[in-house]
């Protein structure tokens, strides 16, 4: 494989291809470096931030994003209207399809991302299993693809229970089933089969072993056109619900730095297999033992990279501008050097007090956390509306601190400023975690949240303190009554009541 379809050209104006608060990230990435922006709205965005703050700003359609932010046609017709020589597509919506990427390329513009053949590649899971295998990267044990049901169940009993059901195509857990028992197992493979051709329109799935107490440990990467590739340390993301991470840290509690180093030099050898070029993230399952094998490649900027830009000072979005206008990486692999701690949570439209139900309706109050070490990347304001077109994510929480537990109490201190009306948020679970004995500790794993952790302590816990503080009060009040309204008093004027309580609290 060549770089011939990542031909560097340089650019003076970007079509951001997306919304929110990562299309403001790249705004001011591309206003740092004197490049010009063009943003797309659809209806439900039309006073969104991103919106304003482009240079330039089009509207592409209905709210749903299967008419607008998912629509290839559109998108390349807005960067023809505009001028736009280049596309960033940010992360979701269409970062990871190859056929996006080639129709940028088919449309002389600069994908500002890998090329066509790496998302493909990597977005299969079976073939990146087999690419990144070939280049001596761990894999969990698991089938191959194409087998039937039969085959699968056969084959089962090799792989190892307790073991997972996964879809070949796409992530973020649908088409992802647990299997404990053989028993199990038809049905496993039923439902996830349903929900694979639903969600990615690909219904193969797999076998892979389930790794149990398993931490989730991403290394991020970075490569450009010239054949230099290097990594940035790793992330720890194992806090997730559904396979929906909920808070991330760089580095990792579990991470020494000989074990940081083997990983990082497996997540090169991954990336290089196939030609990669700009910033990728390798993911790893890691268990009790520290053995740790490959899970996915995301061929995009990732939710959490914040974290790492806090802790190696490497600002990961503008180095992704500078790879895709053909230069060379800034930085060596001994550049990078790891100081500090920093802890990402994600604020999310949805009650965590009532199964993590999600939230719709208008923002009426919105107040920051501010103050050193505390950053927020956001893209909502007062008046905003929280719809169920797209991710509830309302911004991203990231603190740094010299050591992990400064990152953490400035944390808790963000969370208890952080002020939001209007929807139901889950910063109550994020405040409860941060007091987590567990978390503190970094005694947690990828189960942890799901089957060790509930906000109902919490919440009794804040019950029966408020029942006491009531007891307490009322009490006290009863006995400064008691002591106020005593007989035999004869002067009942304000000002002999304001003296004598003076009196009796000196």
């Amino acid at each position: 494989m060549t770089t011939d379809t990542l031909l560097p050209k340089k650019f003076d104006k970007l079509l951001i291809a997306n919304r929110g608060e990562i299309a403001l990230r790249i705004i001011r990435a591309c206003h740092e470096l004197g490049v010009g922006t063009v943003a797309v709205y659809s209806d439900a965005d039309r006073n969104a931030p991103h919106v304003r703050y482009a240079d330039e700003a089009y509207y592409i359609g209905p709210p749903p994003a299967r008419e607008s932010y998912l629509v290839i046609g559109k998108l390349i017709d807005v960067a023809r209207r505009s001028g736009a020589q280049a596309v960033h597509p940010g992360y979701g919506f269409l970062a990871e399809r190859a056929e996006f990427a080639q129709a940028c390329l088919d449309a002389g513009l600069v994908f500002v991302g890998p090329s066509s053949y790496a998302i493909q590649v990597m977005g299969d899971k079976q073939m990146a299993r087999q690419t990144v295998k070939a280049a001596g990267v761990p894999i969990v044990p698991g089938t191959e693809p194409g087998l039937n049901d039969d085959e699968l169940i056969a084959a089962a009993d090799q792989v190892g229970y307790p073991l997972l059901v996964k879809a070949a195509a796409g992530g973020g857990g649908k088409g992802m089933r647990p299997v404990y028992q053989p028993a199990e197992l038809p049905n496993a493979l039923a439902a996830a089969r349903r929900e694979a051709q639903a969600a990615f329109g690909d219904g193969t799935v797999y076998l892979e072993k389930m790794i149990s107490e398993g931490r989730h440990i991403e290394i991020q990467v970075m490569a450009d056109m010239h054949g230099n590739t290097i990594h940035l340390g790793e992330r720890e993301c194992s806090l997730q619900r559904r396979h929906q991470k909920l808070i991330e840290e760089a580095p990792s509690f579990a991470v020494d730095e000989e074990l940081r180093q083997r990983m990082g030099a497996v997540a090169v050898a991954a990336a290089q297999s196939v030609n990669y070029a700009n910033a990728g993230t390798i993911e790893f399952l890691m268990d009790r033992e520290k053995n740790f094998y490959f899970l996915e490649m995301n061929t995009r900027v990732q939710v959490e990279h914040p974290v790492t830009e806090l802790v190696t000072g490497v600002d990961i979005v503008q180095e992704q501008l500078r790879v895709a206008r053909g230069r060379k990486l800034r930085y060596t692999q001994e550049d990078i050097k790891l100081r500090g701690w920093a802890i990402e949570c994600r604020i999310n439209a949805e009650d965590p007090y009532n199964n993590y139900l999600p939230s719709t309706g208008t923002i009426t109050t919105i107040r920051l956390p501010a103050g050193p070490g505390v950053r927020v990347d956001s893209g909502v304001y007062p008046g905003y509306q929280v719809t169920p077109y797209y991710d509830p994510m309302i911004s991203k929480l990231i603190c740094y601190g010299e050591s992990r537990g400064e990152a953490v109490l400035r944390m808790r201190r963000a969370l208890e400023e952080y002020r939001i009306m209007g929807v139901k948020t889950n910063i109550p679970f994020h405040q409860h975690m941060m007091d987590s004995h567990r978390f503190l500790s970094g005694q947690f794993d990828t189960k942890f949240v799901e089957e060790r952790f509930s906000m109902s302590d919490r919440e009794a816990a804040e019950h029966l303190e408020a029942a006491i503080l009531a007891t307490l009060v009322a009490h006290r009040q009863s006995q400064q009554a008691s002591q106020i309204i005593s007989p035999g008093e004869r002067d009942t004027t304000n000002w002999k009541w304001i003296s004598r309580w003076e009196r009796l609290h000196k």
